[in-house]
């Protein structure tokens, strides 16, 4: 089925029998492995679950309670115009109903206090798992897609927990403890009051059976709302800029008429089970009604109290299947969500360091690529890659689109580990050092400036927290943006918007660059770091990233001219493999492929 192709709300999505079937066996197979792991962490709060289990039983006997005293004051004062005592049942009715109301109090209290837990939980879990996954698992997926799951998966689970735990405890307990004291009191009664099961049972299978279906593709599409969504606000200047408004507008009706059909489906099949209660509700009472006034008539084997008993116990024994039903709808949502969660949890984390890894106290910044290999995904990205950076030079890679470049780069950082050869940075392998201490050690400078939301001092504090203020501004008068700081309304003080909106793309890098200084890195990343850059501006940037790379190794990935000629080494990517290497004048001398490609450069900077 694809339900991009649906029309209208009230087309019905029509599921294949194979896709069909492959639904139920994934619901069926994941669904008590969820809820046991939604248990592992409800088990944390053991005390407080105890206490609201004490509750659960408090409000569920005195529940059934209330309805037997009330049958007992008429077949026992009503009928028998017996006036001495019913004062004191009255009372004891009164009091049972107010313990009731503190009972439920309490169990609501302590169990949103167990969900809020709960939820924090598995929040701070899946953020930290964001943490530990890949770069790859980012680059595959939509953010705003993640995003959900952090938000709206986990939210549904929380308003299971704060409401459907109590409720089918209460509702099991309530369930039993009705039908034991219907048996005790007329077994044929409550022989005529469960007939009405197996039409529940065949009305719920209906529509569980297409809810589960239901609120799982909602929850799909919920995610695939959000994630365009946040992809199309980042990218509003993209939008804007080539007139895509309507494109846009038009996909995301698309996105938003599916979730419209699932929603509407998930919450019109699930308003159902309601209207199915209410409706054999009224058929059990009216039975009741007919078949006790005449046994009670005919044969006097029950009483008026008994009747007025059993038909209380009759809603009480139709409403905790009701709520069953109702909570087994929102179960099957937040099974839905949580699934997506756990999801992200059980992802491959980024590899763990060997067990041999070591740290590196203050590395030189030699680095060895020795016949390096690297495959993504079965698909060849580099192949037989040699060369060297000594400590402080500075290595520029240049070539076209997919040549590698940017790999070569995830590999000197580690977020990709490579398949064969060797990687030494002095002397050491780069496989046999922990990332964290590799990290440690470098910056990164790149084409999109990153800047979080906060003010300016902490964003270039970001480098390196322990950093005192003196150290902040030394760093931001290195790279050429003290002075345009000063000049906003606060300073240092000045708090950005996300990404850093308020101020120029050239003031964003400037302050990158402010935070690589601070970090004082042994290596240094540049990647397309002057690019989209006014020319007055770059020579700003260009001089603070002259006393950035001073003494620190460099690597380099730029199309400007300037840039590529200071480098100590350029090497041309193609495909995968170096084509060239060597100094600016040594490979124009070579009058190779470096030696057209830079020809062409300067074509284009003449006549641009």
């Amino acid at each position: 089925m694809s339900i991009k192709s649906l029309k209208a709300p009230f087309q019905y999505p029509k599921i294949s029998l194979d896709k069909e079937k492959g639904l139920e066996q994934k619901r069926a197979k994941n669904m008590a492995g969820t809820l046991k792991r939604i248990w592992s962490y409800l088990a944390r709060e053991k005390g407080k679950l105890s206490l609201v289990l004490v509750m659960v039983f408090a409000t569920s006997a005195l529940s059934l309670l209330g309805p037997y005293l009330v049958g007992m004051a008429i077949d026992n004062y009503i009928v028998t115009r017996e006036i001495s005592g019913l004062g004191m049942l009255l009372i004891w009715l009164i009091g049972i109903y107010i313990f009731h109301s503190a009972a439920m109090f309490l169990q609501n209290y302590w169990m949103i206090g167990i969900a809020q837990n709960t939820v924090q939980d598995m929040r701070s879990e899946l953020f930290r798992q964001f943490h530990r996954l890949p770069i790859s698992y980012f680059d595959k997926r939509q953010h705003g897609e993640l995003m959900s799951r952090l938000t709206n998966d986990i939210d549904n689970v929380n308003i299971v927990l704060n409401s459907s735990v109590i409720q089918i405890f209460s509702s099991m307990l309530t369930l039993v403890g009705t039908v034991v004291i219907m048996i005790s009191l007329s077994p044929i009664l409550t022989a005529i009051t469960m007939s009405i099961i197996p039409l529940m049972y065949l009305a719920m299978r209906w529509i569980t059976r297409r809810t589960g279906k239901l609120y799982k593709m909602q929850q799909r599409d919920i995610g695939e709302v959000n994630g365009y969504v946040e992809e199309i606000v980042s990218g509003q200047h993209v939008v804007k800029t080539y007139s895509q408004e309507e494109l846009v507008k038009k996909e995301f009706a698309e996105r938003n008429e599916s979730l419209k059909v699932t929603g509407f489906w998930a919450q019109t099949i699930a308003g159902f089970t309601p209207k199915v209660m209410n409706t054999l509700n009224f058929l059990g009472f009216a039975l009741i009604a007919f078949f006790g006034g005449w046994l009670a008539i005919r044969y006097q084997a029950v009483t008026v109290g008994v009747i007025v008993i059993f038909t209380e116990y009759a809603r009480q024994f139709t409403r905790p299947l009701n709520e069953l039903s109702n909570q087994f709808n929102m179960l099957l949502s937040a099974i839905a969500g949580a699934e997506r969660v756990f999801h992200v949890l059980d992802e491959e984390e980024e590899e763990t360091d060997e067990t041999e890894a070591q740290e590196i106290a203050e590395p030189k910044g030699h680095v060895i690529f020795d016949d390096v290999t690297f495959a993504y995904e079965e698909s060849p990205i580099l192949k037989n890659i040699s060369f060297e950076a000594k400590p402080g030079e500075t290595i520029a890679f240049i070539g076209h689109t997919g040549a590698g470049k940017t790999t070569i780069i995830n590999l000197i950082s580690r977020f990709y580990n490579y398949d064969t050869g060797k990687i030494m940075l002095d002397g050491i392998e780069l496989k046999t050092i922990k990332r964290g201490s590799l990290r440690k050690h470098m910056a990164f400078v790149l084409q999109d400036s990153l800047l979080f939301q906060g003010t300016i001092r902490e964003n270039i504090r970001y480098g390196r927290l322990e950093a005192t203020d003196e150290e902040v501004i030394q760093a931001a008068k290195d790279a050429n943006a003290h002075d345009f700081i000063m000049k906003l309304p606060d300073g240092y003080d000045t708090v950005l918007d996300q990404d850093g909106s308020g101020i120029s793309q050239g003031q964003k890098q400037l302050l990158t660059i402010a935070r690589a200084l601070l970090a004082q890195p042994a290596i240094l990343i540049l990647d397309e770091a002057t690019s989209n850059i006014d020319t007055i501006t770059e020579l700003k940037i260009q001089e603070a990233l002259k006393r950035l790379m001073k003494g620190r190794t460099s690597f380099v990935i730029a199309h400007r001219l300037n840039t590529i000629q200071e480098a100590d080494r350029i090497i041309m990517l193609e495909h995968g493999k170096i084509l060239e290497q060597g100094s600016h004048d040594t490979l124009i001398a070579k009058k190779g492929h470096y030696y057209h490609l830079y020809k062409s450069l300067l074509l284009q900077r003449a006549n641009g």
